[in-house]
């Protein structure tokens, strides 16, 4: 691995440890984590490795492979607000853990991902194998659901995105040849084997050329609209609400927002729309993985997909191209964008005997579309994998 021989490189000894965190990707459930609903996930073979050795002074020193600035700071002393840079993620999490357990020790080290940014989850990976190895040097033991909390509060808390524990739990719950399904309410869940009458099947993620960051996207205001529809929705029907920060659409029946969805603002009504819809996607999913039936699950994510254009309104120009060449694709099962949707990728569970076809035919559609990210647009073929070991 990279990183290892940048350590070494660095510091001219071997790593005590590396850290290895999964990217995941979602085929259904998106968008839907941040109003307690329910979501499908798998954690791929591919991810961000930390290579790492205890620095006893406390001081955190980390390069990444990916971004030019080093991060630097000490375990007791984190700057009060963010600074803007991909070391936030650092800062928040060793906040978090500081307020839970006392760290005395820091650490050096290398961080190399090993796709390109965008759409897989890669800032919640990079927090989540840094937590490991900050509480591996402390001998600090997270139970997975506080590794997974732990790590949604440094974003949503210090980095200032609303995101929900979609992410998180997908990679730190994830079992390889299972489909997660978690209902993020009351954080129960289900890992469902593949069964042996399902169709073979891969992880295909095709990279845009085009990297986003949710903090500077429309991300949290997505998650404003929701609440506001869930906030009047209850006014309407004369239910109890509290805090803005505290309504959930999950707390809203769906017979209360058939009665009084024509009242809501459009943009307000679509977002619910998309979150209804997807909450029964996601258990109609869950079924046809359990049947064994992927035909039944792509369709579903691809309604996603579909969904997730013209209800939730992200996409941008490149993801709705990738979307549209992906439907029309022999060998793809079904997929969908990745992530916020702004930029980033779009994933396919796709028929490994269409592999080559699926590369050429997408590169070569996209290309003609896009040809000023030739060089940046990739392709790249995952199996399903285990969460992260802590």
């Amino acid at each position: 691995m990279k990183c290892i021989e940048k350590f070494e490189a660095i510091y001219q000894r071997k790593p005590e440890g590396v850290a290895f965190c999964p990217y995941r990707i979602c085929p259904i459930g998106a968008h839907s984590d941040h109003q307690h609903g329910k979501i499908t996930g798998l954690a791929i073979d591919k991810g961000i490795h930390i290579a790492y050795r205890p620095k006893k002074n406390g001081v955190v020193e980390l390069c990444s492979l990916q971004f030019d600035k080093r991060a630097q700071f000490h375990v007791q002393s984190i700057p009060k607000d963010k600074e803007g840079d991909w070391a936030d993620y650092l800062r928040g999490a060793t906040l978090m853990l500081s307020q839970k357990q006392p760290l005395q020790v820091g650490l050096c080290g290398v961080i190399e991902g090993s796709l390109p940014i965008g759409g897989l989850s890669s800032s919640a990976a990079v927090t989540i194998a840094f937590l490991s190895a900050l509480c591996k040097v402390n001998d600090i033991h997270l139970t997975e659901l506080e590794m997974i909390t732990m790590a949604m509060k440094a974003e949503n808390e210090y980095v200032g995105v609303s995101c929900g524990k979609l992410d998180q739990s997908c990679e730190v719950y994830s079992k390889k040849d299972h489909l997660l399904y978690l209902d993020t309410q009351d954080d129960s869940y289900e890992l469902i084997p593949t069964n042996p009458a399902m169709k073979p099947y891969k992880i295909a993620v095709f990279f845009s050329g085009v990297e986003r960051t949710l903090a500077g996207s429309k991300f949290n205001m997505r998650v404003d609209e929701c609440r506001s529809a869930a906030y009047a929705l209850k006014a309407y029907a004369g239910m109890e609400y509290g805090k803005f920060r505290e309504t959930y659409l999950r707390d809203v029946p769906f017979e209360v927002f058939l009665k009084y969805k024509d009242r809501l603002p459009e943009t307000w009504r679509l977002r619910a729309e998309h979150w209804y819809s997807e909450f029964a996607r996601v258990e109609k999913g869950a079924e046809a993985w359990r049947k064994g039936d992927l035909d039944a699950y792509g369709k579903l994510s691809f309604e996603s997909g579909k969904s997730s254009i013209y209800s939730w309104e992200t996409g941008s120009p490149e993801l709705k191209s990738l979307y549209e060449i992906m439907l029309k694709t022999d060998g793809i099962y079904g997929g969908r964008f990745s992530g916020a949707g702004f930029k980033g990728c779009c994933m396919a569970l796709i028929d490994p005997a269409f592999e080559e076809s699926i590369t050429r035919k997408v590169t070569e559609e996209y290309l003609r579309e896009f040809p000023a990210l030739d060089g940046k647009f990739s392709v790249h073929i995952c199996e399903s994998a285990d969460g992260v070991s802590l």
